[in-house]
C-alpha cells in the first residue's frame, strides 16, 4: 500500500519527462496588458508591484512540484530590479512548431502561452492568474532572461514585453535553471507613460510570502536577499517538516496543547492533501487553506471537508468516552475550531476556482477526499494519544458553553435600541444621514475630545462614541467575557451589524469607523486595543476597509500671522527650514486631542477636505494575527524583542 501511494503521488506531482518545444500551446496575444494592467495583476499599487516577483517565483515553484528544482534565490537589486534564479531545467529554448519562434521568447511575449496552458508540461501548477512571465514581460520597461540548458548559456532581453534581439548564446555552463532579471515600468516624470505608481519593493512584504511558499513546499530552499540598504538583508528560507513547521510558526508566541501537530499526508483521486493543525491557548480560529500554492482566503471546497472531518472526529470521541455528556448537545464546528491553528494544502491538475481572483476552491470532488484523510487521521491520533484527546474535547466543550453564554449576552445587547444605548458609559452622538455609506462614526478618547469632537463635527454624517479609558485587551478572553466590557457593548450597539458568527454587513450603520485617539503612548495603545478587538470578533470590519485611524497633529506652528499644522517631527523640521528659525517660531505640542478646540479638531482631524486619515486592512491575515499575538499576547519576551528592534521607528517619544 504503501508503494502504491508512493506510486501514485510521483504521478500527481510529475511532469512529462519530454518537456519541450510542442508542450507550448498559444492561446492569445500580449497587446491588452499594458492598456489594462489590473486585469492582470489586479491594480498597479504596490500591491500589483509585488505580484510580479510572485508571477515569477511561482514558475521556479512549478519546476519544485515537478521535481526539478531545489534552490530559487530572490534578490532585490540596487538599481530597483529584481532578480529571480533557479536550477530548473531551463525554459526550453527550441523553435515553436507553430510560431517559428524560440520557445522562451514566445513563452515571455505570448499571453497564456506555456506549459500549464494543455500542453501536458505540468501537471500541478500555480500562480494567481496563470498568465505568468509575459505579463510581468509586458510591465516592465526592461526585462533580461538566461537559460541554462544543453551545456549552453542562452539569453534574450526585452523592453515593455518586445525582445530587442533574437535569442544568444552567449556562453557553456554544466548547470540547468533560469534566470530572470526585471525593471518594473515605473511612473514618473520621466517616464509619464510607466504602469506603476511606486517602484518601492517592501521587503517584509516579499519576505512573508516566500517564507509562505517555502513552507507549503518541503525541501525546497528560497533564499531571499535585499541589495538595497547599506548592509544587505538575507532570509534562507528550507523546511523540511512542511506544514509542521508552518503551523509551528504560526503558533509560536502561544502556549499549546501539544508539542507536535497532527499531520497527514496523502493522495486520492489524483488529489494531494497534507494538512497540519495544533490547538493553542488563544481563543482565536486560524485556519488558512491553498490550492496548488495559491492562498484561498474564501475557503471552498477543502476547506468544507476539513470542517466537516474535524467537528465529526471530535465529536465521536467525546460520545464514546462520556467527556460529551448524554444531555449535551453535539460542538457545534465553530466549537472545535476555537483556539484552531491549521493549514489545509491540494493540490491537484486543473482545480476550479469560483472567482476570477482564485479565492474560493470549487472543485467538488475535493471535499470529499479532504474529509476522508483527514477524518481518518485525526480519529487514529485522538484513540493512540486519549490525554491530549481529552484535552482537546475538554476546551471544545468550554467553548460550547462560552458560545451559549455569548449567545445570551447577544440576545440582550439586541434587545437594546440605538436610543437606549445612550445610558451606557460611551454616550453616542449619532448623525442624521441614513444611508451607511455616506456616515461615519468616531471612536473618541476620553470625555474631553469627545466633547471637542461633538462641538466640530458635522451632524449630519458624523457620529461620535465617546470611550472612557482603555477597553478590554480581548486578546485574553473570550467572546462571553468581552461582552461583559461596557464599551464593547457600546461599540456593537453603535454599529448595528452584529458581531462573531452573526456578523452581518449589510446591517452595517457607519462605513467609516475611526478610531480617533491622541497621538501618544496612550492613544496608541488605546488605537491597537480597538483593533485588536475588530480584528478578533469583527474581523470583515478589517478585511472590507470600514475601519480607519485618524491622524491628528501633533504640533501648531504659528510664526506673525502664518498658522500651520504639523503631523510628525520630520514635518516639523522641513516647516522650520522652511519658514525660517529667526525670530524664533511659536510651537504648540498638543498633548492630547482634548486640548483642541472644536474649530481646530474639525479643521485638522475631521474635515473631509483637509484631514488625514489612515485606512486599516491586513495585507496578510496570517501576519496580522501574529503581530496582534505578539503585542496583546501573554508572552512578554517576543513583545520586549519586537519593540528593540522596532524601537528606531519612534522618535521624541513622550512618556
Amino acid at each position: 500500500m504503501a508503494e502504491e501511494k508512493d506510486l501514485e503521488l510521483e504521478q500527481v506531482t510529475a511532469v512529462t519527462a519530454d518537456y519541450g518545444e510542442e508542450q507550448i500551446q498559444v492561446l492569445e496575444g500580449l497587446e491588452a496588458v499594458r492598456k489594462r494592467p489590473g486585469m492582470y495583476i489586479g491594480s498597479t499599487d504596490a500591491r500589483g508591484l509585488h505580484h510580479l516577483v510572485y508571477e515569477i517565483v511561482d514558475n521556479s515553484v512549478d519546476e519544485a512540484l515537478a521535481g526539478f528544482c531545489k534552490q530559487i534565490n530572490v534578490t532585490l537589486n540596487a538599481d530597483g530590479s529584481v532578480t529571480v534564479m533557479d536550477d530548473g531545467r531551463g525554459f526550453p529554448v527550441g523553435l515553436h512548431p507553430k510560431m517559428q519562434r524560440p520557445a522562451v521568447e514566445v513563452c515571455l511575449t505570448v499571453l497564456h502561452a506555456g506549459g500549464k496552458f494543455g500542453g501536458g508540461g505540468y501537471k500541478v501548477s500555480g500562480g494567481l492568474h496563470g498568465v505568468g512571465a509575459s505579463v510581468v514581460n509586458a510591465l516592465s520597461k526592461h526585462f533580461m532572461v538566461t537559460v541554462y540548458q544543453n551545456g549552453q548559456i542562452y539569453q534574450q532581453e526585452y523592453e515593455r514585453g518586445k525582445y530587442l534581439y533574437d535569442l544568444k548564446v552567449i556562453g557553456t555552463t554544466n548547470r540547468t535553471g533560469t534566470t530572470i532579471q526585471f525593471w518594473p515600468d515605473v511612473r514618473s516624470e520621466e517616464n509619464p507613460e510607466g504602469i506603476f505608481e511606486t517602484g518601492d519593493f517592501e521587503y517584509d512584504t516579499l519576505r512573508n510570502r516566500l517564507r509562505e511558499m517555502a513552507f507549503l513546499n518541503k525541501g525546497v530552499r528560497i533564499v531571499f536577499r535585499d541589495e538595497r540598504p547599506e548592509e544587505p538583508k538575507e532570509n534562507d528560507f528550507c523546511f523540511e517538516g512542511g506544514l509542521r513547521e508552518f503551523v509551528k510558526f504560526l503558533n509560536q508566541h502561544k502556549q499549546v496543547l501539544f508539542p507536535e501537530p497532527i499531520y497527514t499526508e496523502g493522495i486520492k483521486d489524483g488529489i494531494l492533501v497534507e494538512m497540519a493543525m495544533q490547538y493553542n491557548d488563544s481563543y482565536a480560529e486560524n485556519v488558512y487553506t491553498f490550492a496548488n500554492n495559491i492562498a484561498t482566503p474564501d475557503g471552498g471546497t477543502h476547506l468544507q471537508g476539513f470542517n466537516t472531518a474535524v467537528t465529526r472526529a471530535i465529536n465521536d470521541y467525546g460520545r464514546r468516552y462520556k467527556i460529551l455528556k448524554d444531555n449535551e448537545p453535539n460542538l457545534k464546528g465553530e466549537d472545535v475550531r476555537e483556539s484552531l491553528t491549521a493549514i489545509v494544502s491540494i493540490k491537484m491538475e486543473d482545480p476550479q476556482f469560483e472567482s476570477q481572483t482564485k479565492s474560493k476552491l470549487g472543485s467538488g470532488q475535493v471535499r470529499g477526499v479532504v474529509d476522508s484523510l483527514v477524518s481518518e487521521e485525526l480519529t487514529t491520533y485522538l484513540e493512540e494519544n486519549p490525554t491530549v484527546a481529552k484535552a482537546i474535547v475538554t476546551r471544545c466543550v468550554d467553548a460550547q458553553r462560552a458560545r451559549e453564554a455569548a449567545r445570551k449576552a447577544r440576545e440582550a445587547t439586541r434587545r437594546k435600541t440605538v436610543l437606549e444605548s445612550a445610558s451606557l458609559p460611551g454616550k453616542l452622538a449619532d448623525c442624521s444621514e441614513r444611508d451607511p455609506a455616506k456616515c461615519e462614526i468616531f471612536m473618541v478618547e476620553g470625555d474631553s475630545a469627545g466633547g471637542s469632537a461633538k462641538g466640530g463635527r458635522d451632524s449630519k454624517t458624523q457620529a461620535i462614541l465617546p470611550l472612557r479609558g482603555k477597553i478590554l485587551n480581548v486578546e485574553k478572553v473570550r467572546l462571553d467575557r468581552a461582552l461583559e466590557n461596557a464599551e464593547i457593548r457600546a461599540m456593537i450597539t453603535a454599529f448595528g451589524c452584529g458581531f462573531g458568527d452573526q456578523f452581518d454587513e449589510s446591517k452595517l450603520r457607519y462605513h467609516r469607523i475611526v478610531c480617533m485617539t491622541d497621538a501618544d503612548v496612550d492613544g496608541a495603545h488605546i488605537r491597537i486595543l480597538l483593533l485588536t478587538f475588530f480584528y478578533r470578533f469583527m474581523r470583515p470590519l478589517v478585511e472590507k476597509g470600514y475601519v480607519y485611524a485618524a491622524m491628528p497633529p501633533l504640533y501648531k506652528v504659528t510664526k506673525g500671522k502664518m498658522s500651520r499644522y504639523v503631523y510628525d517631527d520630520d514635518e516639523l523640521n522641513r516647516v522650520l527650514d522652511e519658514i525660517g528659525r529667526d525670530p524664533k517660531p511659536d510651537i504648540q505640542r498638543y498633548k492630547g486631542l482634548g486640548e483642541m478646540s472644536a474649530q481646530q479638531l474639525w479643521d485638522t482631524t475631521m474635515n473631509p477636505e483637509t484631514r488625514m486619515m489612515m485606512q486599516i486592512t491586513p495585507e496578510d491575515a496570517m501576519e496580522a494575527d501574529r503581530l496582534f499575538t505578539l503585542l496583546m499576547g501573554d508572552d512578554v519576551e517576543p513583545r520586549k524583542q519586537f519593540i528593540q528592534e522596532n524601537s528606531d521607528l519612534v522618535k521624541d517619544l513622550d512618556v
